[in-house]
Parts: structure tokens; C-alpha cells; sequence
């Protein structure tokens, strides 16, 4: 079993997303509401995901790559936004997005294969 030290950045990197997710995203659905407001709310929310995203590059960077870290990071970014997408807005996930979602998780295989 991993240690946790290589899960604790992976779950950070996690929480931060889901924060930035909906700091970047998550107005989409008051499209009614006034943009400088809109901000100021993305501002706020952003302030989490830095509050976690920070600590996890940083005890990441004990076990991983700046490299590995990026890639594990738009992995699971990714992956939430895909289920905020589809949970959160209501859109669909279409084949097309799966190819290029799967390319891009083909491209963070290589970031941890090491050199050929």
C-alpha cells in the first residue's frame, strides 16, 4: 500500500480542484447575475482552492516531479470537470471528449514512464 505521503497531494490537488472548478465554472448558472459580483464570489472561492493547492505542490514536490505534479493535476482535473459538467450543468460528455480526455491521460503515462 502507498504511503501517504504520495496520496496526500493527489487528495489535495483533488479538494483544489473542485474548488477551482466552481470558481471558474460554477457561474454559468446565474448568467443573471451581475459579473463584478460573479467575481468577487470566483475571488472568494479561489482562495480555498489556492489554500489547498499550495500545500500539495509543496509536499508533493518531496516525492514527485514539478512535472508529475502538473500532470496529476490536469488528470484530475479532468476527471472533475467532467462530473461537474455533466452533474453540475447538465451537459453531456460525448464521444469525442472521451478520445481527447483519453489522449491526454495517454500523454501523463509518459510524464511517469521515465525516459525512453
Amino acid at each position: 500500500m502507498p504511503s501517504f505521503d504520495y496520496i496526500r497531494p493527489i487528495l489535495l490537488l483533488l479538494g483544489s480542484n473542485v474548488f477551482m472548478t466552481f470558481a471558474w465554472y460554477g457561474h454559468l448558472k446565474f448568467a443573471d447575475r451581475p459579473l463584478f459580483l460573479v467575481i468577487l464570489i470566483s475571488w472568494m472561492i479561489a482562495f480555498a482552492e489556492y489554500c489547498l493547492a499550495v500545500p500539495a505542490n509543496r509536499y508533493g514536490h518531496e516525492i514527485y516531479s514539478a512535472a508529475q505534479l502538473k500532470t496529476i493535476q490536469e488528470v484530475i482535473t479532468l476527471l472533475v470537470f467532467a462530473g461537474f459538467s455533466v452533474m453540475y450543468l447538465g451537459e453531456k460528455i460525448t464521444i469525442n471528449h472521451l478520445v481527447g480526455f483519453a489522449m491526454i491521460c495517454g500523454g501523463a503515462f509518459f510524464v511517469f514512464k521515465g525516459p525512453l
